[in-house]
C-alpha cells in the first residue's frame, strides 16, 4: 500500500497525461468530431489518423475532444513564386508554424502539412502544392480525412480589395474572383461558409496587368507593411482558434480597417 504522497503523485501523472495534446494517433475507429455534412459517411471509418486533444473534467475523466482547425494558406510552390504578392497565404502559414513550433514536414493530399496546437486546440497547417488554381484538391481531401467541419476550415489568401498590409477575418464569404478560393469552394461542394483571413496586397497601379502584379514581389515599404501584418495575423489566428468569432475579432477588424488612416 503506497503512502498518500505516492497516491498524490500518481494522480498528478494521470492528470498530466490526460491534459496533454495528442497531435496524431493511429486509430481504426470512427472519429468523434462533429462531421462536416458535405462529406460522405464512409469517410468516418476509412480514416487512419486523427487529430485530437482532451482535458480532464471535474470527475477525473475526459471532456469532449476539441474540434481541430484546418488552417490553409494559398499560394504557388517553388522558389520562383517565393515572396510574391500571390503567396502571402504561404507566408502566414510559415509565421504560424514558427510561432507555434509546428514542423511542416509531411506531404499529404498534395499539400505540405504540419500538425500541432494553439493552446489545447489541435491545428493542421497546410500549404497546397498543386498551384493556386488547384488549391481545393488539397483542402477538400484534408477536411474529409480529418473530419474538420466547414466552420473550422480557415483559408488565408491575398486580397486586392484591401490596402497593402491590411488584414480582415471573416466567418464566410464569396470567392471574389480569386482562383484559389474558387477551387476550394469547388472541392467543398460549392460551400462558402468557411472562415477566411484576407491579407491586403492593394490594386495594380495604372494599367498594369493583374497577373503580373500578383506575381510581383513587394517594394521595400510594402514588404515592411506585410511583415508587420503577418505578425498581427498570427495573434488574430490564435484568438480565433481559441475563442471563435467574438468581440475581439470585431475589434481586430475595426483596427485593421483604419490602421493607415491618419487622425
Amino acid at each position: 500500500m503506497g503512502s498518500d504522497g505516492d497516491e498524490g503523485a500518481a494522480k498528478h501523472r494521470r492528470y498530466s497525461m490526460r491534459s496533454m495534446l495528442c497531435a496524431v494517433s493511429a486509430t481504426n475507429t470512427c472519429i468523434s468530431y462533429p462531421r462536416c455534412p458535405q462529406f460522405p459517411r464512409k469517410s468516418l471509418v476509412s480514416t487512419r489518423l486523427r487529430v485530437r486533444a482532451s482535458s480532464p473534467d471535474d470527475n477525473d475523466g475526459f471532456k469532449v475532444e476539441y474540434t481541430p482547425w484546418l488552417i490553409v494558406g494559398l499560394g504557388n510552390p517553388g522558389i520562383k513564386y517565393h515572396g510574391t504578392r500571390h503567396n502571402v497565404g504561404f507566408e502566414m502559414i510559415d509565421h504560424i508554424s514558427r510561432a507555434q513550433g509546428v514542423l511542416m514536414n509531411t506531404i499529404q493530399s498534395k499539400a505540405l502539412v504540419g500538425i500541432g496546437s494553439i493552446g489545447e486546440v489541435p491545428i493542421l497547417l497546410a500549404k497546397p502544392q498543386a498551384y493556386m488554381n488547384f488549391s481545393g484538391e488539397s483542402v477538400g481531401p484534408l477536411a474529409a480525412h480529418y473530419q474538420v467541419p466547414l466552420r473550422h476550415i480557415l483559408v488565408i489568401h491575398d486580397e486586392m480589395s484591401l490596402m497593402n498590409g491590411v488584414l480582415r477575418l471573416q466567418p464566410k464569404g464569396g470567392h471574389g474572383h480569386h482562383n484559389g478560393l474558387k477551387s476550394v469552394m469547388g472541392h467543398l461542394d460549392g460551400c462558402h461558409d468557411f472562415p477566411r483571413l484576407c491579407v491586403g496586397i492593394g490594386n495594380p497601379p495604372g494599367t498594369m496587368d493583374m497577373k503580373a502584379f500578383l506575381l510581383q514581389k513587394f517594394s521595400t515599404v510594402e514588404r515592411k507593411q506585410i511583415d508587420a501584418a503577418l505578425e498581427q495575423g498570427v495573434q488574430a489566428v490564435r484568438t480565433l482558434v481559441v475563442n471563435g468569432f467574438n468581440h475581439n475579432i470585431t475589434r481586430f477588424n475595426m483596427g485593421q480597417k483604419y490602421k493607415y488612416h491618419k487622425v
